[in-house]
């Protein structure tokens, strides 16, 4: 086996998808583990991101398990980029871009906490808000690619509302400048902000508002990100480290060496601080939801 050192966040997923594509193929973690010729327990370490996995097994594995080409080439090429010391996944670099790392870290997570600057998160976007995002980021698609890519970032809130296990824990800030940019037009963004005044009533989610006179916070720094937190095992031990996640033009980046997590949970502290309270931002959000309806 390869030196474990590195980000944990590719060989995370890789062990997750590697689980799914056995538990598919109604193979046993001892039936897997025969085929490369490792140990059982080895196989679960791997199936837990808590072991890197040679390109060749991974490869075997994939055959065994009648992966198709697409997934087989992705999760080879998260095997490759284990080593990485932080991990920057660029779109449609060697791993394919129709492949999303990211949503496997966010529906195994008990919390996510979001700081967005100019846009409404994923997570709590209307279909319209979402459309218009959409559009711009892909000028190059034609309509039906760009209304799967909405339906798809649509299918990804009902992690809020799962009922198969406890949904994850939302505490969403959301600088002021973001309820006003007007993305899809007035009349998209005061029933945005309506969404988010009903989401803000559900007993899991808190979305608090930084002001503009809050000036300078730790966010002004830090850019939008999001720190996926994971829940505590029988020994009181995470089942995962924590991650930071920050979405850029190109590509995303993750984060989750323990010095990494704690500067941004520092800087999280400090945007959260910034904020109106939860009932003043939900004041400030129904206000500006008015303004966006008189002008539609």
């Amino acid at each position: 086996m390869a030196d474990a050192s590195g980000s944990t966040v590719p060989r995370r997923q890789l062990g997750r998808h590697l689980k799914e594509l056995r538990e598919a193929a109604k193979l046993t973690r001892k039936g897997a583990g025969d085929l490369i010729e490792v140990s059982d327990t080895t196989m679960w370490r791997i199936e837990t991101g808590k072991a890197p996995i040679r390109k060749h097994d991974v490869e075997a594995l994939c055959r065994h398990y009648d992966a198709s080409e697409e997934t087989t080439r992705a999760l080879i090429a998260l095997a490759s980029e284990s080593k990485a010391k932080g991990w920057w996944h660029s779109y449609g670099d060697v791993i394919p871009s129709g492949f999303d790392v990211y949503i496997g870290l966010q529906e195994a997570a008990s919390e996510l906490w979001i700081y967005q600057a100019e846009l409404v998160p994923g997570l709590l976007q209307i279909e319209e808000y979402a459309r218009a995002l959409v559009r711009l980021h892909n000028p190059d698609e034609d309509e039906e690619e760009i209304e799967r890519r909405v339906t798809l970032r649509l299918e990804r809130q009902s992690l809020l509302t799962r009922v198969s296990q406890p949904p994850p824990r939302l505490s969403v800030a959301l600088h002021e400048a973001a309820l006003h940019l007007p993305i899809g037009g007035a009349s998209v963004m005061a029933r945005q902000l309506a969404h988010l005044v009903y989401v803000a009533q559900l007993p899991h989610i808190t979305i608090k508002v930084v002001p503009f006179e809050a000036g300078l916070q730790p966010g002004v720094l830090t850019g939008p990100f999001t720190l996926l937190k994971y829940p505590v095992n029988e020994e009181g031990k995470e089942a995962e480290p924590p991650t930071v996640y920050s979405d850029g033009f190109t590509g995303s980046l993750y984060l989750d060496k323990p010095n990494e997590i704690a500067s941004y949970e520092r800087a999280f502290a400090g945007i959260w601080e910034a904020a109106h309270d939860d009932q003043d931002s939900v004041t400030l959000i129904s206000e500006i939801a008015g303004r966006h309806e008189r002008r539609a």
